[in-house]
């Protein structure tokens, strides 16, 4: 495979990835490390990031936000599917969010990468033989001081293939999250991104997010 390699850019922060809304521009920093999956889907803010400081060994549940940390617990899971509905394995799926501030905050390891403004709430999950992935977190607050509902960034490496962003695990139940907003902010990436949050005996919130590879993404490769 040919591999890219990271040179100097201008990156945006978008509340998704289709780039509708919410766009700072971003000083260009130079890499010379190598993206070991073609980005496509652009625009995709965040898709060099997601190669950054991760793990050597991934399990098929991770956790993002650690132990102790401020806000209400949050579980996201769901299953990965090939386009033609079977389970997915050996998929990566990489999230990051705010805290609940609605802040990303720093992690000082990252400073001069890309992955600084994406914080320290990140992580990466490998799916199972069922196409399986889970994280176990905090809910995100909403950016302050906006209109911007609250969201979990999601994205998607295909070892060996491709990389690309899909649509931001969004909540049903948040107020932000307007008729208008979220025909604005949902493109189908990936498959539907707004959750339905319920609450477990302990309070927690669970969401289900599953996943369609290279659903709505363009120039997704066709898979044999």
């Amino acid at each position: 495979m040919k591999h890219l390699f990271r040179t100097a850019f201008a990156a945006t922060i978008l509340v998704s990835c289709g780039g509708r809304s919410g766009e700072t521009a971003v000083e260009p920093i130079q890499q010379s490390e190598p993206i070991l999956e073609p980005i496509i889907g652009l625009p995709c803010e965040g898709c060099e990031a997601v190669f950054e400081d991760q793990p050597a060994t991934l399990e098929w549940r991770a956790r993002i936000a650690p132990e102790g940390e401020p806000g209400e617990a949050l579980r996201i899971t769901g299953i990965v599917r090939e386009p033609a509905g079977r389970a997915a394995p050996n998929i990566i799926v990489y999230a990051y969010h705010t805290n609940a501030q609605g802040l990303y905050p720093t992690d000082e390891r990252l400073q001069g990468l890309l992955a600084f403004r994406h914080g320290r709430l990140r992580g990466w999950a490998r799916t199972d033989a069922s196409g399986r992935y889970q994280f176990d977190t905090i809910r995100p607050a909403g950016y302050p001081g906006t209109d911007l509902p609250e969201h979990v960034h999601m994205h998607i490496i295909e070892p060996g293939r491709c990389t690309y962003c899909i649509d931001d695990v969004m909540f049903d139940d948040d107020p932000r999250l307007t008729a208008a907003k979220r025909q604005q902010l949902t493109q189908g990436r990936g498959g539907y991104g707004v959750a339905t949050p319920v609450q477990d005996a302990d309070g927690a919130w669970l969401v289900t997010r599953d996943i369609v590879l290279g659903a709505a993404v363009p120039g997704y490769p066709a898979r044999r």
